[in-house]
């Protein structure tokens, strides 16, 4: 896996799939469905989301003339598998112009060699979703009547996708619900979290129960990361309330195949110089602001000690943890080299930690993150954590929430955590800001300014030595002495939210910024003796108070392959573009000029492809009357 993980190997130029180019695609053999595997990841490649890649290609031709070196460190990115997020309803049949969950398991097929092929998906979408959160609030309300709809019209359509025999050859990794048990655990003093706990639990099970039954689907339980769930009173907790909810379930514990930490977060994956027993001038580190006494310094020592929990609460050994190492390399320019020489605990920390956040519970947009360890198979170095595979769960580049209040459709409010003028009451943070990026869109859309960042900060960098894990237990820099014991009655910890992300295939007014995929047809030849001509559709899909969202279908109407096109059309109202995806557009006053990217030139005679955008608008939004050429 490591060599060559979700690799896509479709025809020469037509790496993007979409749904409108799947009946172009010869129907592949129906594979009969394997016995159920311990390790699905074992012997396998993961999907790539054609849509995602796209967003990367995109930023590497906008990065090629002003540093090539970070352009070819973002097309080495875009070839890594990310998971499917079925964060709505309207995510499983796909929103316009984007894809819903068949078309990525049809386009999984495509890529699909003699090596079996894991597609990851998110199950996200729990009736009162992220109960102590506001950027990533979802679409039904914390009610029975919820509870229902999000079993009819949610966890059965999935089923029934899954359920394809077309399917059977595909292994389907399903994440089940990010941040909810976790909330479960900690947050029962919440208001929210206390009338939406219950349906979370009864939500799982009915999930659980359907995912289990299909024999190529894998199902992982999210459990947070360390700087939430790692104080031993929240550990025991969640293990404990883990099997609760499996012991519910038809099957009971054999419905899980195992649990995923670090889901869309930034926790490392190793402190390189810190451990839970480090001591400076005789007193522990952890006692320290930034540990608050959690002796789960990183996910290597979280799964560890979540394994061991989990076993001990009835689970079966077999069961293994997933990371999901997407943002959680912290290397780059601040990476420190060396422990710190200094004597005061937190002097020390602040100095030695490759966490460059201000306070684990900074989980929105962080500053200076990184991209972590690519995508692997069993990956070695941490035998305690019975690790089943690294994964990329968050795709990179995907905001967890919007800097500033923007308005939307879509249940998100703004989280102050996301604001980075917001200085977090609470314990550690001592007014500290929250180290947020500036300028984030909403949750699940694309922010370019992270993700450069992300393949900046990269560690591993992408080009670099793969460096090999320091053994668990090794003394670090600074020598371990006898620990200070945890003060008696040390109360748990403030719980830290793990990032929640809203991503692809959100058919609301304010759109995720995905390309659109690009038909698979076989196109004739460029340069072939015929005319290319083109047309084009100009479609409101979604339009609000200010804002509207516009889809553009440039049809090949001629005789042979374009080399280019541009769509042009004139406004008649004070529209301005917010946000752009799959061509370069201009406007000068009311004129608007669309033309063509580097990967969507070629559009086969007969095929078509699409671009799109988000714009404001006062007054009237009439639909203008649109021109195309093509060379």
């Amino acid at each position: 896996m490591r060599m060559s993980p979700g690799r896509v190997r479709l025809a020469a130029g037509a790496f993007l799939v979409g749904a409108s180019a799947l009946a172009a695609v010869s129907a592949p053999m129906v594979q009969a469905a394997e016995a159920h595997q311990v390790n699905p990841y074992v012997g396998a490649t993961q999907y790539v989301n054609p849509l995602w890649k796209a967003e990367v290609e995109s930023e590497a031709v906008a990065q090629q003339a002003s540093n090539p070196s970070l352009a070819a460190k973002m097309r080495v990115v875009e070839n890594q598998p990310t998971a499917v997020w079925l964060d709505s309803m309207g995510a499983i049949g796909g929103p316009s112009g984007g894809m819903g969950l068949a078309a990525h398991l049809d386009a999984a097929l495509t890529q699909k060699t003699s090596a079996p092929e894991v597609v990851n998906i998110i199950v996200y979408d729990l009736p009162g979703r992220d109960c102590n959160a506001l950027a990533s609030n979802g679409e039904l309300p914390a009610t029975a009547a919820g509870l229902a709809t999000y079993q009819t019209s949610y966890i059965d359509p999935i089923v029934a996708i899954l359920s394809n025999t077309k399917y059977s050859g595909l292994r389907i990794s399903a994440v089940i619900e990010p941040d909810s048990l976790p909330n479960i655990t900690t947050n029962s003093g919440v208001a929210a979290c206390q009338t939406a706990g219950p349906l979370y639990e009864q939500g799982i099970e009915y999930a659980l129960n359907k995912l289990h039954a299909i024999s190529n689907v894998y199902t992982f339980l999210d459990s947070a990361h360390s700087g939430w769930l790692g104080w031993p009173n929240n550990a025991s907790g969640a293990a404990s309330e883990f099997v609760k909810v499996a012991r519910a379930t038809t099957a009971g514990v054999a419905s899980i195949d195992g649990f995923i930490t670090d889901t869309a977060n930034t926790t490392p994956l190793q402190e390189q110089f810190i451990t839970g027993s480090t001591t400076v001038n005789g007193t522990q580190v952890i006692s320290g602001t930034f540990y608050q006494y959690n002796p789960d310094v990183d996910e290597q020592s979280f799964t560890a000690d979540m394994y061991s929990r989990l076993v001990s609460a009835g689970f079966p050994s077999s069961i293994g943890m997933i990371v999901d190492t997407s943002r959680n390399g912290w290397g780059g320019p601040n990476r420190p080299t060396a422990a710190s020489t200094s004597t005061i605990v937190d002097t020390w920390v602040n100095a030695t930690k490759d966490d460059r956040r201000p306070h684990r519970g900074a989980w929105c947009n962080p500053t200076g993150a990184g991209l972590g360890q690519f995508p692997q198979t069993t990956p070695g170095g941490y035998p305690n954590s019975h690790l089943f595979a690294y994964i990329w769960a968050k795709p990179p580049g995907e905001s967890d929430g919007s800097s500033t209040a923007i308005p939307n459709n879509q249940g998100k409010g703004f989280d102050r955590m996301c604001d980075p003028t917001y200085a977090p009451p609470g314990a550690g943070w001592n007014g500290a800001l929250t180290g947020a990026l500036p300028g984030a869109p909403l949750s699940g859309q694309w922010f370019s300014a992270q993700f450069v960042q992300l393949v900046s900060n990269a560690f591993p960098a992408i080009g670099g030595p793969n460096p090999t894990p320091t053994p668990v237990g090794t003394p670090t820099a600074t020598p371990v002495r006898t620990a200070t014991p945890t003060p008696a009655g040390t109360p748990t910890a403030t719980p830290v939210r793990t990032a929640s992300p809203t991503p692809v295939a959100t058919p609301t007014a304010t759109p995720i910024r995905t390309a659109s995929p690009t038909p698979i047809v076989t196109p004739t030849p460029v340069g072939s003796t015929g005319t290319a001509r083109c047309s084009a559709t100009y479609s409101v899909t979604s339009q609000w108070n200010n804002g509207f969202v516009t889809t553009v279908t440039v049809n090949n109407t001629g005789t042979v392959a374009t080399r280019t096109w541009k769509v042009t059309w004139t406004w008649g109202g004070n529209q301005a573009f917010v946000n752009t995806w799959n061509a370069t557009i201009t406007q000068s006053g009311t004129a608007v000029t669309a033309t063509n990217m580097s990967y969507n030139n070629v559009i086969a005679a007969g095929g078509n492809t699409t671009f799109g955008f988000q714009a404001t608008y006062s007054g009237t939004n009439t639909t203008p009357t649109v021109a195309c050429s093509a060379t």
